[in-house]
């Protein structure tokens, strides 16, 4: 039965990280620190969420966009290790404090100035990468600080979703190889249960691309948006 509940939460999950480009590790990592250690928790939902990036340039690549995402990366990588090297020697609450009031103040910011882009500038790429990675290496969730960016370049939808996930893949790619180097191994239940919970992650990815075909580009912006409030949310007053 273990399988089978893993199995339910990523497919939820990454129906929701793909629709929002970031999201499933929010979902995962509080539900499997119930029941498993913090470094094997961030090991398996880290392998989960490369799969789902994997699965979101394979289903938008056409949206690639490879200026953005040598932008986002390459500073994403060296602060995802870090972050990853630190996961044991900072406050993870007064982070996660902090962020859950970043991407409220930004979301309010929004509703005042639904106008505001920024520049798509080497200064604003690497800022993103560099604070999204940081986030994910130290607790696993950096996707919705790299959707703040992201949606302020008010991109396409395809250009969106693919770039987020290429971006996650560099950065998921660092922290799970930081993760095994320092000690963290998967129980054989999810070791095995990858067989299935892989699948799923693409049927998952699936099911959110005709979803998202249906929203209008218009709006896509402001879906994002009411996705980060409620991770704020979720920071601030549950965590």
């Amino acid at each position: 039965m273990e399988v089978v509940y893993i199995a339910l939460l990523t497919f939820v999950a990454c129906i929701v990280g793909t629709m929002t480009g970031f999201g499933t590790s929010t979902i995962m990592i509080p539900v499997f620190l119930l029941f498993y250690s913090l470094p094997e928790t961030l090991l398996f939902v880290g392998i989960i969420h490369w799969f789902g990036n994997l699965w979101k340039i394979l289903l938008f690549k056409k949206g690639l966009n490879w200026k953005l995402i040598l932008g986002f990366g390459l500073s994403g990588i060296i602060a995802t290790f870090l972050g990853a090297s630190l996961m044991f020697e900072i406050s993870e609450e007064i982070l996660k404090k902090i962020l859950g009031g970043f991407l409220l103040a930004y979301v309010i910011f929004l509703f005042f100035k639904p106008d505001f882009r920024l520049e798509k500038n080497k200064r604003n790429m690497i800022t993103g990468g560099a604070l999204s990675g940081f986030f994910a290496g130290i607790f696993g969730v950096g996707g919705a600080i790299r959707a703040t960016f992201l949606t302020a370049f008010d991109l396409p939808k395809a250009t969106y979703l693919a770039t987020a996930g290429s971006i996650a893949l560099l950065i998921d790619s660092t922290r799970i190889i930081t993760y095994i180097k320092g000690g963290a191994r998967l129980e054989p239940v999810l070791l095995w249960g990858m067989f299935v919970f892989i699948p799923i992650s693409f049927l998952s990815a699936k099911i959110a691309k005709g979803i998202i075909s249906r929203i209008p580009q218009n709006s896509f912006r402001l879906f994002i948006a009411v996705f980060l409030a409620l991770i704020g949310l979720y920071f601030l007053i549950l965590k």
